[in-house]
């Protein structure tokens, strides 16, 4: 098998493509310079949102394959490996935004990055463009571009800093937007994650594995963890780790009906590794301990 192609440095990636580097840290590629090239896995050591126009070839990222629709953005983290293997030429298109961590650091962009959770996402959670949201895109990747052919001076990293964060909320808001209108994407992921819980306590599972986590329950439904807690909070204003928890809470409620077993009993079964946490989260979430709530139910 051939191995992955890894891109350290921007300029590394700048070279790739026949494009100039302006700057060492940050630059918007454009694919279309580069020349034609076969299918390879490439593996990225800084921040890279993929913009693509036409179809240019399957791609595969993790184990899900993804053929690239004209206005769609991948986001993807350093240390991210994207790409099949293949035989046969293609030629590149669209626009790529790098940027490297060292960049953006001491700026409100680096302590904020966590919140774009996207970069987590796997490409078959791309963010979908309308006309008006790609051309809203372009204009920002174009503002950057235009900063970098300045030359760098003292308001650089400000400026490029401001203009990248700009385009990462937009794009937080056109992923809000998708959630809502991608109805056929995103239908009955709540069914089915109802589904998974009740079967999953209903089984013999929380024995085995403990307690369902939410990268658990998001692998389950064949979804990165992000996209799934970002889904599940824009459909029920709770967290996934909540929704799990409340859950849990419904089903240890209805356990404890039963006399004939002891709390721990019934916290082993749920998945609890010790009777006393199970004994605080119910108390957390109940306001009485498991005891109590059996005393008072009876």
């Amino acid at each position: 098998m051939d191995e992955i192609l890894k891109f350290d440095t921007v300029g590394q990636y700048n070279a790739f493509n026949r494009n100039e580097t302006l700057h060492p840290l940050v630059s918007v590629v454009d694919l279309s310079k580069a020349a034609p090239r076969q299918l390879r896995r490439m593996s990225y050591g800084f921040y890279v949102v993929f913009l693509k126009e036409i179809k240019c070839g399957d791609l595969k990222y993790g184990i899900s394959n993804y053929d690239y629709e004209e206005g769609t953005l991948v986001f993807l983290a350093p240390g991210q490996v994207i790409g099949s293997y293949g035989d046969e030429f293609y030629q590149p298109q669209g626009l790529a935004l790098v940027f490297h961590a060292d960049f953006i650091h001491g700026t409100a962009l680096a302590r904020n990055m966590n919140d774009y959770s996207f970069f987590s996402y796997t490409t078959n959670e791309a963010l979908h463009l309308s006309e008006r949201e790609r051309q809203i895109i372009l204009d920002c990747l174009s503002k950057i571009k235009y900063e970098l052919e300045q030359g760098v001076d003292k308001h650089s990293k400000k400026l490029i800093a401001s203009n990248i964060e700009l385009f990462l909320n937009y794009c937080v808001r056109f992923y809000d937007r998708q959630f809502i209108t991608r109805d056929n994407t995103n239908k009955g992921i709540l069914e089915r994650f109802e589904t998974l819980l009740h079967t999953f306590f209903s089984s013999d599972k929380p024995q085995q594995v403990g307690l369902p986590s939410v990268a658990y329950c998001a692998g389950e439904l064949n979804l990165s963890a992000n996209y799934f807690g970002d889904l599940i909070k824009k459909e029920t204003g709770k967290s996934a780790h909540e929704y799990i928890t409340l859950k849990l809470i419904d089903v240890a409620k209805q356990r404890m009906f039963d006399a004939t077993k002891s709390v721990s009993e019934v916290a082993y079964e749920l998945g609890f590794k010790y009777p006393q946490h199970f004994t605080r989260v119910f108390k957390q979430h109940v306001g009485v301990t498991p005891l109590e709530y059996r005393s008072a139910m009876n």
